[in-house]
């Protein structure tokens, strides 16, 4: 077959735009399809990156050579970071954007990109035979390639609901994309309708900012992507601002519950469980006497304002009588109606780990498409979806993350050995080795995996390596360097602790206490040099060294299981002892391991020992 191209990507989205990313920087001919070059990488709802784990897996997109952390950074309006008052494991990122400037950021890049192509069309079907996809089908032409990624969003067959009205729409106002999920249907592709929504947007000059709660940005090394060594100043950055619901606007929204979409009936997809509209924050806690609501500036090029915690399927004029309940908001204008949009999505068991639907070779998917939601699992999704299917086309191995080594690991393994009914959001909470898998180590955990694989440049690896020696080199110092109780030392040492200090004790046990900073200790050992991220790094490995111990060797015991192959074309129909739903289930998702196996919902322990028994006596029949 002649080829058009490698790879095509259908959607140009945060997930489409890594996906193609990755396969070009991979050295293979790339088409990106989406349906209008000014919306690629639009924001449709809030304009953030980051946040709670998503901040951890842009820098993991950027550790291992993707793009949207540096775009972040050069988009930013604001930027913090969050959860300093707990421990390291839990901290991230987080920068409100620019909605015009950050899609300008990643279509600037995307068009001078060598061997990625662009092009404006709607795909309405796949071209295949019975045994797999090899290229795509517009309305005027068909295209061949070597693999495809579907990266549509929330527009394949995408309907925007508003009271008791819903229209053919995708988000943004942008249409939908129409029939590609029917013949995906017909390929016996198992298909999951969703629903997610996105609040109104404010005039900002109707707004009595006066009587709100002003939200600053942080200042400190606080970028996404290791390639940058400075981030947004302080002063250039712009103020959020924060208001809340009160007893009004809930008993506004109890007497209208039936007119809105979600409460109404017109709703028959699931939406996101962790970001739920106003209604049903009203309706599921109900002994809340209020709710958070953030005011947040779009652009710097609007006089926009995104109303966040308030996404709403009401009718517009009911929407209005809410927004004009809200403390400063009394007289504002709606720029925007909210609004709710589902959507078609796959079922998430039916891809492998690589992202590759099983029944299909060639057929790959990211983002939303998988039955996630937001735009850091995007990017996550769709960069591992395109590195697969360039590392499959190269005839290399694929790079399939674990657990214990990336958020992003842990959303693929969560969602195709568990599937999700709702739009999947990633919580530090769904990670059990959280602690080794920080804000400021994503580098050190993945960056090795992209040079391997080819989006890592030499002279950006060259400085990781080096630093890399420098950590190691440091720390052996700390533990091996002993501070005197001479007066001199004695004296600087108090000063840091606040107590006598009686000397004996090394730099390493010193830098243990919660109250030394690496900053703090430098004076009193000949350290090769760090940058900022290395000094926060080494610290951080320093002072919860024990708790760190414990979770690496907690997932050396578990990866233990992921080495116990299971046989592939395993038929678990008619296996003793197996229960009938762990038979149904491990049929359904076709494990490749023990470990995996063990993490799929509906089976239990008793079930992993009796597979482990029939296993066993298999190899040895």
């Amino acid at each position: 077959m002649n080829y058009d191209y490698d790879i095509i990507v259908v959607g140009g989205g945060h997930a489409g735009m890594e996906a193609a990313f990755a396969s070009a920087h991979m050295g293979l001919k790339t088409l990106l399809i989406t349906l209008n070059f000014k919306k690629i990488s639009n924001m449709p709802c809030n304009p953030s990156i980051g946040g709670s784990a998503k901040g951890i897996v842009v820098r993991e997109v950027d550790a291992l050579g993707g793009m949207m952390g540096i775009c972040a950074d050069e988009g930013a309006l604001q930027i913090k970071f969050l959860n300093t008052g707990k421990g390291p494991g839990v901290q991230c990122l987080r920068a409100q954007e620019d909605k015009l400037n950050y899609p300008r950021v990643v279509q600037r890049y995307a068009f001078n990109t060598p061997n990625l192509t662009l092009k404006e069309g709607m795909v309405i079907d796949l071209l295949h035979d019975d045994e797999k996809v090899f290229g795509v089908r517009l309305k005027d032409q068909d295209i061949y390639s070597k693999a495809v990624i579907l990266t549509t969003g929330t527009y394949m067959e995408s309907q925007i609901l508003v009271g008791h009205t819903s229209r053919e729409a995708g988000p943004d106002g942008e249409k939908a994309s129409k029939g590609l999920s029917p013949k995906l249907s017909e390929m016996g592709i198992k298909i999951l309708r969703l629903k997610t929504g996105t609040p109104q947007r404010i005039k900002s000059s109707s707004i009595d900012y006066d009587v709100l709660t002003p939200q600053y940005g942080m200042e400190g090394n606080l970028c996404f992507s290791y390639t940058h060594d400075h981030s947004l100043p302080l002063n250039k950055q712009i103020l959020c601002y924060l208001t809340y619901t009160n007893a009004k606007t809930h008993q506004l929204i109890r007497d209208h519950l039936k007119e809105s979409a979600m409460y109404g009936g017109m709703v028959t997809g699931v939406g996101p469980r962790y970001c739920p509209s106003i209604e049903d924050k009203i309706v599921r806690f109900a002994d809340k006497e209020r709710h958070q609501l953030f005011l947040e500036p779009e652009s710097l090029e609007t006089d926009s304002i995104y109303l966040q915690g308030f996404s709403t399927s009401m009718p517009e004029d009911i929407q209005l009588q809410m927004v004009h309940s809200l403390k400063g908001l009394e007289h504002a204008e709606i720029l925007k109606y909210a609004y709710a949009i589902e959507y078609d999505a796959i079922y998430p068991t039916q891809f492998d780990p690589c992202l590759m639907v099983k029944r299909w070779p060639g057929l790959y998917c990211g983002g939303q498409i998988c039955g996630t939601s937001g735009y850091e699992e995007a990017a996550g999704l769709g960069l591992m979806a395109g590195i697969n299917a360039a590392l499959k086309i190269l005839g290399k191995e694929p790079l399939i993350l674990k657990r214990d080594e990336a958020y992003i690991g842990v959303m693929i393994d969560d969602l195709i050995n568990k599937g999700t009914k709702e739009p999947y959001r990633l919580l530090s909470s769904r990670a059990e080795y959280r602690l080794l898998m920080r804000h400021d180590n994503a580098d050190l955990r993945l960056t090795e995996y992209g040079h391997k694989i080819g989006l890592i440049p030499d002279e950006r690896y060259n400085k990781f390596v080096s630093k890399c020696e420098n950590i190691s080199k440091n720390k052996e110092i700390l533990e091996k360097t002993i501070l005197s109780g001479k007066p001199e030392v004695a004296e600087k040492v108090s000063k840091i602790i606040h107590s006598d200090f009686k000397g004996g004790v090394s730099l390493a046990l010193l830098l243990k206490r919660p109250e030394v900073k690496y900053a703090d200790i430098k004076q009193f050992a000949d350290l090769l040099p760090l940058d900022k991220t290395g000094e926060e790094q080494l610290e951080i490995m320093v002072k919860y060294e024990g708790y760190i111990d414990k979770e690496k060797k907690e997932a050396e015991r578990m990866r233990k299981l992921e080495e116990l192959k299971i046989p592939r074309n395993f038929v678990y129909k008619h296996l003793d002892g197996l229960a009938l739903e762990a038979r149904e289930k491990l049929a359904e998702v076709d494990p490749l391991t023990i470990g995996q196996a063990s993490r799929i919902s509906g089976v239990n322990p008793s079930d992993i020992a009796c597979l482990l028994i029939h296993i066993r006596r298999d190899k040895n029949d």
